[in-house]
């Protein structure tokens, strides 16, 4: 999924590094203090549904929803990483 954005493996090791930061890369991951969920920790939870209704469960779903965000928000999983790397959140 990364590759398939034109991003390259350094880029994929900063969606590694970031999201096993935010969630140890598990679906039910939940922060108890804020509500952040899933993979990416979607904050809200429930934004994670505009990429499908099994959102709470699958991974695929969790991801092509990070990925659209960080692309969004921060160009390039790097971009995340950086910025996650200055203010501990992303």
């Amino acid at each position: 999924m990364v590759a398939a954005r034109g991003w390259g493996s350094d880029q994929f090791q900063c969606l590694v590094n970031l999201w096993n930061r935010e969630s140890g890369w598990s679906v039910t991951a939940t922060n108890a203090s804020s509500g952040a969920y899933g993979i990416p920790q979607s904050l809200p939870a429930s934004k994670l549904a505009s990429a499908g209704s099994d959102w709470r469960t699958s991974a695929r779903t969790q991801i092509t929803w990070g990925l659209n965000y960080i692309a969004g928000s921060y160009g390039t999983p790097c971009g995340a990483w950086g910025h996650s790397q200055a203010t501990g959140w992303y």
